[in-house]
Formats: structure tokens, sequence, C-alpha cells
């Protein structure tokens, strides 16, 4: 029963999360995904228990704290799976100003929380220099991130991390559909829409997230025969395979770090020691298909299996990780927590009503609005709002957002830099961060707007 409960308790959450989800309006027009809805659920009902003296909850969510930490790992490592990589210049030509822009919005939200805890929240409020990367932890990166972090934020003593992270990203994902409705209609009113389309034109089983039978898509191919072995379970091994990798990579890692001064370790050393390990299977899964793109004639790996096996990883972490949020770890620091998460949000509106027009070449806003949305919540949120103006993919927003992902997300989001700041963050400071932040902003900026001057001239 020890295994059975909780996994009874995680499916039996997502089931009802996703019957709420089909049967209450607000929750469909809010777009919230349905692993978001049984997450919360799950976490109002571990409060009300615990409040009065309940425990029998506690078998239903055994082992749900570990378990963001280790899907992770599947989710990172299948991102490049079944993916043909292209060539560096092929995606810059494709998504130059795209990536650009990404790049802006992820370094300034780390420009925005650092800046805000040197300044105001760190003399007013005492708070963790660390804390200024809840926003890019949470927002840019969203709860996996933020759930796979937990142990980097143990070891590196502040507890409390995890939990505000994940707040974060709950916050940023709910702002980034309410938000980013309210600039739809904005942009719609003032004609800054390739075509204009309202959130109320959208079919309704849009929004239940039913596929009408006759458009229903393939899942995936079977690419092996079932009596020599399941392609499903096929796949699951070779994601096994490139999260080994990943975890030989972290190891290698640790020992270039060495053990240091245990006393007083160097920043190199933490940093090297702390560093997680799902981006590092990232890196495991594209050097996977990188290999099989050399050696895998028969293209052994299907890009749907592989995406069924993510978004289920991706799915069950959410839930056990709003769940297992400490709500008094939150409470502890409402006020720097409410005050950074509305940064955020603000530094994000900025981006798209002010930087993205100066930015991006053409459909500057359908381009801007899918980036606000993957980078307050998940690449999902994104193309739903793309979707609200531009349901046919007529603009070259589509196009550029995909493309610029695949070189986007190997550093931000939850890739290397992500993972890089937090341990940096309590080695060295905010003062060092936050000048390589301003830095990469400047510098992404300039690689914009220094051609544009000299063709101007």
């Amino acid at each position: 029963m020890a295994i059975v409960m909780p996994f009874l308790g995680l499916c039996l959450m997502l089931f009802v999360g996703h019957f709420l989800r089909s049967h209450i309006r607000i929750l469909r027009k809010l777009y919230l995904p349905s692993s978001i809805i049984a997450g919360l659920m799950a976490l109002i009902i571990i409060q009300i228990s615990g409040h009065y003296g309940g425990t029998w909850h506690e078998d239903w969510i055994a082992g749900w704290g570990k378990l963001p930490g280790f899907l992770i790992n599947i989710v990172f490592a299948c991102l490049f799976l079944g993916v043909t990589i292209p060539k560096i210049s092929t995606l810059w030509h494709r998504a130059g100003p795209q990536l650009a822009y990404g790049q802006v919005v992820a370094w300034g939200q780390y420009v925005v929380g650092i800046g805000l805890v040197m300044v105001l929240l760190g003399p007013l409020f005492g708070v963790n220099p660390m804390f200024g990367g809840i926003i890019p932890v949470g927002f840019e990166g969203g709860h996996g991130t933020a759930g796979g972090l937990e142990t980097q934020f143990v070891k590196l003593g502040w507890t409390e991390g995890k939990d505000i992270a994940l707040a974060s990203a709950t916050a940023g994902l709910l702002s980034a559909v309410i938000v980013g409705m309210i600039l739809i209609n904005w942009a719609a009113r003032k004609g800054y829409t390739v075509r204009r389309r309202e959130p109320d034109d959208i079919a309704e089983d849009d929004s239940i997230a039913v596929i009408p039978l006759d458009r229903r898509p393939e899942a995936g191919k079977l690419t092996v025969r079932s009596d020599a072995v399941e392609a499903f379970s096929l796949h699951i091994a070779i994601v096994g395979l490139a999260v080994f990798i990943g975890f030989v990579i972290q190891m290698g890692l640790r020992t270039v770090g060495g053990p240091g001064n245990t006393a007083n370790p160097s920043v190199f050393s933490q940093v090297m020691n702390s560093f997680p390990l799902f981006p590092l299977c990232m890196l495991g899964g594209i050097v996977v298909q990188l290999l099989a793109d050399r050696f895998d004639k028969y293209r052994i790996i299907d890009p749907g299996l592989t995406r069924r096996i993510q978004n289920s990883a991706l799915d069950f972490l959410v839930i056990a990780a709003i769940a297992t949020i400490r709500i008094e770890a939150v409470r502890s620091a409402i006020w720097p927590f409410l005050i950074i998460v509305a940064a955020g949000i603000l530094w994000n509106v900025f981006c798209v009503v002010v930087l993205a027009r100066r930015m991006l070449p053409d459909a500057w806003f359908e381009r801007s609005i899918a980036e606000m949305g993957q980078s307050m919540g998940v690449t999902a949120t994104g193309l739903l709002l793309l979707r609200v103006v531009d349901p046919d993919y007529e603009s070259p927003a589509a196009d550029a957002f995909a493309s610029k992902q695949l070189m986007h997300e190997p550093f931000m989001g939850g890739g290397l830099w992500t993972s890089t700041a937090i341990p940096l963050l309590a080695a060295a400071g905010s003062g060092p961060v936050f000048a390589i932040a301003i830095g990469a902003v400047v510098v992404w900026l300039a690689i914009v707007f220094i051609p544009k001057a000299l063709r101007d001239r």
C-alpha cells in the first residue's frame, strides 16, 4: 500500500482536476492545465487536513515531495529526442530577432529580481540573495525547474526556496493567461494584430480541451515490432539512457569542482558541486539524438512517443510540486514575494508593449505575446496565446517561436544558465550575477539595434 496509495492519489487528483476544468466555465476561460487545477486542489485538501490536525492524507501523498526532482530529469531528457537538430546558422536566419527578444526578456527577469533584492527587498526584509532568482526560476523556468532545484536550495541553505519558487511559477502561469488576454484585447482594438480575433471567438471544444473526432492526431508511431519490445517501453529506455549520460556529466562536474575547502569552498567548487542534474539530462538527450542521426538508419526514435513520455511526466510533476508547497514558507515572505512577482509581471508587459515593436521585424505582437506566455508560464501557454490572435498561423510568429526555442532552451528557462545562477547567487552574492545579467541584456539589445542603426545611416 505504501506505493499504491500515492499513485492512486496522483491519478485521482489529475482525473478530478480535468473533470473540473471541463465543467467549470471560469477554469475553461482561464485555460488552466488540468494538472495545475489538480495540484491546487490537492494543496487545499492537505492544508485543510493539517489545519484540523488530520493525518489521513499522509499515506496518500507519501513520496510526492521527491517526484518533482526525479520527473524533471525525464522532462528535460526528452526535449530534443526525436528532433532533427538543424545548423545554428539556419536557426539564426529563421529566428534571430525572436531569439534576441526572448533572451532580453529572460535576462531581464534576473535584472529585475536581483536588482529589487539589492535595492529594496534585501535592506527592508533581509531576504536571501537567492530570492532574486525566483522570478526567472518560477516564470521562465516553471514548476518543473522550481521543483527540480529543491535539492540545490536545501544544499545551499535556503530550504524555503523551492516553495517560494513554486508559488512564483503558479502566479506566473495564472497571470500569463489573464494579463495575456487583456493585452490581446488591447492589441486587437489598436489594430496591432495581423488578424483580429477575440478570445470569445475560440471554439468551445478548444476551451474544454476536447479534440473533435475527425481531427484527432496520432499520439506517435510504433517504430519496432511489439513481439521484440513494446515501442513505448523502448522509448522509456532511450530516455533513461539520456538521463544516464546526464548523470555521468554531473559526476564529471563534481570531479572537476573537487571537494575544495569544505569550511570555505570556492565559488567554482560550490557551483560545480551544486549543479543540478536535469539540464545535463537535456545535454544527454542531445547526445543520444546526434548519435541516432549518425548511426540509426531505421529512425527508431519517434518524436510523438517521446512527447507523450515528456508531457505525462510533466503533468504528474506539476501535481506533486504544487501539492507539497509549504504554505508557511510562502507566508513568511509574503510581502517580498508579492512585490517581486508584481515586478516580474510588469517587466513582461513592458517587453510586449515597448520593446517588442522595436526589436521584432514583423508581426511584433504575435511574436511577443507567444514569448510572454512562455516566459511566464510554459511553452503551451505561449502557443495558446498565439492561437488566439493567429489561429491559422498566418504570421511568421509560430515558426520563429519554435525555431528560437531550440537555441533558447539549452541556456534559459531551466537550462544551463538557470541552473548556474542559483548556486552562483549563493556563492558570489547578488552583485556579480546582476552584472552578468545587465551585460547579457546590453549585448542582446546591441545585436538587434546596432545593425539597424548602421542600415539607417
